[in-house]
């Protein structure tokens, strides 16, 4: 299991950080997502055989915001 930082742009309220945080959470090998909205930056801890840091932040994207790993 590994832990991995990104750094999220263009959260603005409480309903984009949900919205990131289960993008993050649908994905397979995603065991925990906390998103912080004040900070701009999620935590994830994921199973790396399942899942590369890649497709977390493509997931953020295709909500429509800004991702990159911190």
């Amino acid at each position: 299991m590994k832990t991995a930082r990104l750094k999220v742009s263009g959260m603005t309220c409480g309903h984009c950080r949900a919205a990131v945080e289960k993008a993050l959470r649908s994905q397979p090998g995603v065991h925990n997502a906390t998103v912080n909205l004040e900070s701009g930056s999620a935590e994830v801890e994921y199973d790396e055989t399942r899942v590369a840091t890649e497709q977390l932040v493509a997931a953020i994207e295709e909500e429509g915001y800004t991702a990159a790993v911190a």
